[in-house]
């Protein structure tokens, strides 16, 4: 998901739905093209992806980092790209794809679940609130269109139960719009303090090492129905370290955490 501004907004291709529209799509093991979306892919996965998909594959965070994940600092960038890292095949498919589909599509990342639709979030620099779009957007080969069965944009979403998915990236999204600016000064984007961000924003176990296992809970307030959440609850210890960042990096403060003796 990308935060956009208007001018940037209009020179997406794809047709943009309006709340009432609707658009025609069924994927099954029936249809001409089923799996091939799947390869080849620059999949972008956001933190609450990895939360889920390492979950679902039994694996810490660390282990499921270096086995599936290919992090890509891109010229002129201040965060790097997180990517699923495709199959060492000829068809370089999603490491997660099957002959009978998808092994992980009960926890599958927010892109594939929104498809064929793609969101993102419109920023008004004037009020700087953001309002999230979608955009019909299949591949050429996808026949998915062709089927007849209609949707609305929240019957889409309902129905692929990616509520949750949204609203966590849609958390993550207004927090890179931040690094559109340049916070690491001299020491760039592969310093102490730009490990620490990407700890806290894609590496669960090692964020919760930091919260309970160091002097942070002797520096900030984090109230106790939190702080006992958060010794289990993957989601909301994310939330935390988003609220973390922006302290961390830009002062910014939040109503759930908040530096001791301020």
């Amino acid at each position: 998901m990308k935060q956009l501004d208007v001018t940037d907004f209009e020179k997406l291709p794809g047709i943009r739905l309006s709340a009432g529209g609707s658009f025609r799509f069924r994927c099954h093991p029936g249809i001409g093209c089923f799996n091939r979306c799947c390869r080849n892919l620059n999949l972008f996965l956001y933190p609450y992806d990895v939360i889920r998909l390492r979950t679902r594959l039994g694996l810490t965070s660390d282990k499921f980092l270096d086995s599936h994940v290919d992090v890509v600092l891109r010229s002129g960038s201040h965060f790097p790209d997180v990517l699923l890292r495709m199959a060492e095949n000829e068809d370089k498919t999603c490491p997660f794809l099957t002959p009978e589909g998808c092994r992980v599509y009960p926890d599958r990342p927010d892109t594939c679940r929104t498809f064929p639709l793609e969101q993102g979030l419109l920023h008004d620099a004037e009020t700087g609130e953001d309002e999230p779009f979608f955009f019909l957007r299949p591949p050429d080969f996808c026949l998915g269109p062709y089927e007849e069965r209609a949707w609305t944009v929240p019957e889409w979403v309902a129905d692929q139960a990616a509520e949750d998915y949204h609203r966590m990236t849609i958390r993550w999204a207004e927090l890179r719009g931040l690094f559109q600016n340049d916070p690491w000064g001299a020491e760039g984007p592969t310093g102490s303090r730009a490990k620490m961000t990407f700890m806290a924003a894609y590496n669960v176990d090692r964020f919760r090492e930091f919260v309970f296992g160091s002097s942070f809970l002797k520096r900030f307030k984090v109230k106790p129905e939190l702080l006992s959440r958060i010794k289990k609850d993957d989601a909301q210890l994310m939330l935390l370290g988003f609220d973390w960042i922006k302290l961390f990096l830009w002062g910014i403060k939040s109503q759930r955490l908040k530096p001791k003796g301020r």
